[in-house]
């Protein structure tokens, strides 16, 4: 069995492991937002380039984690961190897909202008944008506070997520050729708006982490 020293030397390196996969989700879904802004083919295609690299890093969390459970046999708290950590990396892999997925709308536009200039959703990235980073704080701080005002700030982007479907429906019945593109930008809407939910879920996991009991923060 490894010492205590050299365990809590790990459990580090799991939250800095979190801490990088979480600013590559920042990066990766602000560089989608603004690829669709500017219908940027070159800055979509690198956002889904990059994903792999988000891939790897989810795996070594799993391993890492999974080496400590089996040598060290953790109990309590101790097993929680890396319970957490597994959920937490999860919800960052899924983060970086729904990244993706924008990216992929960006690139389905080739050679198209934009119906409409976006506001809301740029709005709405950026809001999710500061969840990633309050939701990683949260979780790295032990900081429940900061974890529950995450059902605050969801609520929010979701107010701004309905008035994108508002708009975007009220365009489609003013001109029924602009329905293909104004699904697609619903379907951006859409991804944002579940970032947000899962940086949500990492507010949830921050609680379970101090607590011992996991809140419902997406109602």
């Amino acid at each position: 069995m490894i010492q205590r020293k050299e365990f809590d030397l790990h459990l580090e390196g799991l939250r800095q492991q979190l801490r990088e996969m979480g600013e590559h989700v920042k990066a990766a879904l602000q560089n989608a937002v603004s690829s669709l802004q500017n219908l940027n083919l070159e800055q979509a295609q690198e956002v889904v380039a990059k994903d792999a690299e988000l891939n790897r890093m989810e795996e070594q969390v799993m391993e890492l984690g999974s080496k400590l459970i089996v040598t060290q046999q953790p109990v309590a708290k101790d097993l929680r961190k890396i319970i957490v950590a597994f959920k937490i990396s999860s919800d960052l892999e899924r983060m970086g897909d729904l990244a993706v997925d924008i990216a992929k709308v960006t690139l389905r536009l080739e050679d198209q202008k934009l119906i409409k200039p976006l506001v809301d959703i740029p709005k709405m990235a950026g809001l999710v944008e500061k969840m990633v980073e309050d939701s990683l704080n949260s979780y790295l701080d032990e900081n429940t506070d900061l974890a529950y005002k995450m059902a605050q700030d969801d609520d929010e982007v979701d107010h701004l997520y309905s008035q994108v479907l508002r708009d975007l429906y009220e365009m489609i019945n003013k001109d029924s050729e602009q329905i293909h593109q104004a699904l697609l930008l619903t379907l951006v809407g859409r991804y944002v708006e579940r970032i947000g939910d899962h940086a949500t879920n990492i507010g949830e996991s921050t609680v379970y982490l101090v607590t011992g009991k996991r809140p419902d923060l997406n109602q």
